[in-house]
């Protein structure tokens, strides 16, 4: 059993209940070997979120958003699996690209699996949710539109703010104003507001904030961070800021 397993079998909490684990009862057995099948909290108490149900939370949007144009291409699979590799291993890639490729013959309920998200997952950890799915959807060089409405779709059913939303949407897909949007201010801003707002996000977006989910997943948040470094380094340039 790989480290992705392990994750699974680990617990997957509250994300085991409601139509996530109405998902993923059909899938998850498959991928334990010798009936070592997950231990799961199914009492309903458990608020926090678990590493395994944070990973089933984000493959049971990542299946839909590959959905949504009516097709999936084995190039869009090579995508996920290649991102997956990159972020947490050969072996977990593997094992998250099967129970991919078995969620994405399910129906997904999008917005009651968003409500659930909502209910019981913490608001940082649904940002660095919404930063995935961008990522996976831009894997093959652009965002189609039907996956660009679906995400933006995800993200209000999430409770995800609009200007949170715009932020981690201009990391992904550049316009002229994007280092403002990343750091969700208009372009009249003043220099002290432009530091002031670095501030905020830098907080906001901060990779411990996911450090409960494992060094993995704190790895994968600092490339958000990094991008509201790079907008605030690119507004200092362009202002001469001190």
């Amino acid at each position: 059993m790989g480290k992705f397993a392990k994750w699974i079998a680990g617990g997957l909490g509250w994300a085991f209940l409601g139509p996530i684990g109405g998902i993923i009862g059909f899938v998850v057995g498959s991928m334990f070997e010798n009936n070592q099948y997950p231990q799961t909290q199914t009492n309903g108490q458990s608020k926090s979120t678990t590493t395994g149900g944070y990973v089933m939370s984000l493959l049971v949007l990542v299946a839909a958003v590959m959905k949504s144009d009516g097709k999936v291409l084995k190039s869009e699979l090579n995508y996920v699996k290649d991102f997956f590799v990159r972020t947490f291993g050969a072996e977990s890639a593997q094992e998250a690209l099967t129970l991919l490729r078995d969620l994405l013959n399910q129906n997904i309920p999008v917005s009651d699996v968003c409500h659930q998200i909502q209910k019981n997952m913490d608001y940082s950890s649904r940002l660095q949710l919404l930063h995935f799915l961008f990522g996976i959807a831009q894997a093959d060089g652009q965002i189609d539109v039907v996956e660009l409405q679906l995400i933006d779709h995800i993200a209000k059913s999430m409770g995800i703010t609009a200007k949170d939303f715009e932020s981690i949407k201009s990391m992904f897909i550049a316009n002229t104003d994007a280092a403002y949007k990343i750091l969700e201010i208009d372009p009249s801003a003043t220099n002290e507001e432009i530091k002031k707002a670095y501030r905020k996000m830098a907080m906001k977006y901060h990779p411990d904030k996911v450090s409960y989910l494992g060094d993995d997943f704190q790895n994968a948040a600092k490339e958000k961070f990094q991008k509201v470094n790079e907008a605030y380094e690119q507004l200092k340039k362009e202002r001469n800021l001190v």
